[in-house]
């Protein structure tokens, strides 16, 4: 049963004109993950923590309300399960001592049999070698993960406020946000935040929400490095 987020996202990156691939180089997401979203498909993610940083900074960049997106799939979370049906087995006829006797005979062939088994699997077993631990198959995505470097950086406006934002070491470009209007921005080691008067903007680092940093009516600037994994803010005016 469909919650809604998925359509919604899809139908968003569609009147935007942007391609999966596309929003994953733009919100450092990997496109497989950015697909389960649209489906609805949250198992195929590592986890809930980690779902809820993709929805709220996917949603961001798609223009959407990060609380709304997250809120839905939080009540999804919440919704119980349905009760399992219990189905009571049929109590077996009685039947006579001559098929009591039967019965017993082929449990003693059965019994018989499985002894044999048992004990040629056993001789085989000790002339074969123990194979190799399997690697389980949730393994691999969160090396693939923690191979990809980067930092994404989405500003959600609450009011009015220009953004001016610095990555890597390339010029500062300004950004006029209106309320409820969101951008994203991505980084391969630096991206410096400028907000012309802060608490006026939700900003999410990498999936981690960082809520309206900085005062009323003066101005905020934040740097968020891929090498600490972390930001080291540092309000102006």
């Amino acid at each position: 049963m469909t919650i809604g987020v998925g359509p919604a996202l899809r139908k968003a990156r569609l009147s935007r004109g942007v391609t999966l691939e596309e929003a994953a180089r733009d919100t450092r997401i990997r496109p497989e993950f950015l697909e389960a979203l649209e489906e609805e498909d949250f198992e195929r993610l590592l986890g809930d923590v980690y779902a809820r940083g993709c929805l709220r900074s996917y949603a961001t960049y798609l223009g959407l309300s990060a609380d709304t997106v997250v809120s839905a799939y939080a009540k999804h979370l919440a919704d119980p399960m349905p009760a399992p049906q219990v189905v009571f087995a049929q109590p077996e006829p009685v039947v006579g001592a001559r098929r009591r006797r039967d019965n017993h005979r082929l449990f003693v062939m059965v019994a018989a049999t499985v002894l044999v088994l048992a004990a040629a699997f056993g001789v085989l077993s000790t002339r074969s070698s123990a194979p190799p631990p399997a690697v389980l198959p949730s393994e691999a995505p969160l090396v693939a993960a923690a191979e990809e470097p980067g930092i994404t950086v989405a500003i959600e406006a609450q009011q009015s406020v220009e953004a001016t934002i610095t990555i890597d070491n390339g010029d500062p470009r300004t950004y006029s946000l209106q309320p409820g209007e969101g951008r994203s921005f991505a980084a391969d080691e630096t991206l410096t935040v400028r907000l012309d008067h802060g608490a006026s903007a939700r900003v999410t680092v990498n999936g981690n929400d960082q809520g309206f940093p900085g005062k009323p009516a003066r101005p905020w600037t934040g740097t968020f490095a891929y090498e600490t994994g972390g930001s080291t803010p540092s309000p102006t005016g």
